[in-house]
């Protein structure tokens, strides 16, 4: 063979190559950033309309990519767990609810987590904020879950500024219980900065930072909520204000850090909620008692969180409970844009390991999430074929195309179906309509049903039941609001 030819033949293996790398190929892995705020109602941010300062949270979204269709999970466990695994919860019983002090359970040690993929292709991996995923038991922790280093709280609230639950302080460094003065954002925020600073400039971190805020108990700096004292008169809202607040402050903090330290550039920041805005007492604040939920800054028909439109809230199968407002920024490879797509927090993972060229899980484990890149970077089309929301006994809800299905099993049941692109606020159930629609994605939901592992949540609650047998569920049980099981605030003690 002449030299042209074989350079001719070279050339065209070249091209070849080149036409199955992925457009988003990269030269230098990436350090990611995944920013989760807490019970963030869907309209609380100011770039999106709200009266709520956020500049540094507005300043990633305008230079970013907003993300308008994308789903977390009905309450805080589920989102983390999806998160965190890639999976949907329903596979290994997260799917109900959340883990209460008293439960023993955690996400199954088995799952393969999304810091533990990145730690085996070279990443440092830390942790700030809350985990909620277990804490009974040392083998649930952060850092026996991937975390090279975690900072903060195991169990799903603290106080803000004694960091306790019911007189525990629940407050630690790398597996050691400290007592430490300080607001909860501000003491995660110096931990995230003192991270960035040591990072190495030639090998990639993650970092997670769970934020509490904006979950209850209601709490802020005297001067935050001051700040707050000409433009909200409501006083819970303006304690909740200066909460969101102090989470963008701290998002601020992260980039300056990042920039300071050189690594803006080749960092993608990921910010999102696990949840929307509760509009029930009971979900704002766990399985407390009434007096408890009072002074705590919880009230029933008073709470501060906004999802604008959407109907229903946090626990809520509904759009006002589950779609929450995500960016993805990076400045080296992404333009700002808006992206309209059905997505989910099991996308993240997998998106995340593509980028850092990291292995998924083995085939008994595979992913429920899609690497969603072209999506976020070119625009492209979703990669779902359908989106589980959620799956439990006794509701679920399922997403194909723009149709959703919610249905809920408890007697006398309910099946509604509504188009997302004509009526996102769900306010026109079609469901008689399109009788083949609803057969479809009916079919696709009993699937996944057959697939769930039975709720460790329900596995857990014959210990919580009184002495005389009461029901799991309060007699105002309502269908409409979603099916979200009213809890009885007096579960004992274990």
């Amino acid at each position: 063979m002449k030299l042209n030819q074989k350079t001719t033949l070279l050339s065209l293996l070249c091209l070849g190559i080149m036409a199955v790398t992925p457009s988003y190929a990269v030269d230098k892995q990436p350090n990611i950033i995944v920013i989760l705020a807490d019970d963030l109602g869907n309209a609380d941010l100011g770039y999106r309309g709200s009266d709520i300062r956020t500049p540094n949270i507005d300043a990633l979204a305008r230079g970013g990519v907003q993300l308008e269709a994308f789903h977390g999970m009905p309450v805080c466990t589920p989102a983390r767990a999806a998160l965190m695994t890639g999976r949907y919860p329903m596979r290994y019983g997260l799917q109900t609810l959340v883990i209460f002090p008293n439960h023993s359970y955690g996400l199954p040690t088995d799952e393969r987590t999304l810091p533990q993929a990145l730690k085996d292709a070279g990443y440092n991996t830390s942790m700030v904020g809350k985990w909620h995923l277990g804490h009974a038991d040392k083998k649930f922790w952060p850092q026996n879950r991937g975390f090279d280093h975690f900072y903060g709280n195991t169990v799903g609230e603290v106080d803000y500024f004694t960091h306790q639950r019911s007189g525990i302080t629940d407050w630690q460094r790398d597996g050691k219980f400290i007592t430490e003065k300080g607001y909860y954002l501000d003491l995660i925020g110096d931990e995230a900065v003192k991270i960035i600073e040591k990072q190495e400039k030639d090998k990639p971190f993650f970092l997670y930072f769970a934020s509490l805020a904006p979950h209850a108990p209601y709490q802020a700096p005297k001067a935050g909520i001051d700040s707050y004292a000409t433009t909200i008169k409501d006083s819970t809202r303006r304690t909740y204000a200066a909460m969101i607040s102090s989470v963008d402050e701290q998002v601020g903090r992260i980039v300056a850090a990042l920039d300071k330290k050189g690594l803006r550039e080749n960092t993608l920041i990921i910010f999102s909620s696990d949840n929307g805005g509760p509009r029930n007492a009971v979900v704002a604040s766990g399985a407390h008692s009434k007096e408890e939920r009072s002074s705590s800054g919880v009230k029933d028909g008073d709470l501060p969180a906004s999802n604008g439109a959407l109907r229903g809230g946090k626990g809520s199968l509904f759009e006002g409970g589950v779609r929450v407002p995500t960016i993805f920024n990076w400045p080296a490879k992404l333009k700002p844009s808006v992206v309209n797509e059905q997505l989910h927090m099991v996308d993240i993972m997998p998106t995340a390991l593509a980028l850092a060229g990291a292995k998924a899980n083995p085939d008994d484990k595979p992913l429920d999430g899609k690497d969603i890149w072209a999506t976020v970077a070119d625009g492209k089309p979703t990669p779902h074929e359908d989106i589980l929301i959620n799956v439990e006994a006794f509701r679920g809800s399922i997403i194909k195309g723009n149709w959703k299905l919610v249905k809920i099993a408890l007697l006398p049941g309910k099946t509604e179906l509504f188009d997302l692109a004509a009526d996102p606020n769900e306010k026109v159930d079609i469901a008689a309509q399109n009788p083949e629609v609803v057969r479809d994605l009916e079919a696709r939901l009993i699937a996944y049903a057959k697939q769930q592992k039975m709720s460790e949540w329900l596995k857990a609650q014959p210990d919580y039941l009184g002495a005389q047998g009461k029901t799991l569920f309060d007699d105002d049980f309502d269908i409409d609001d979603g099916g979200v099981p009213h809890l009885k605030p007096n579960l004992p003690k274990k």
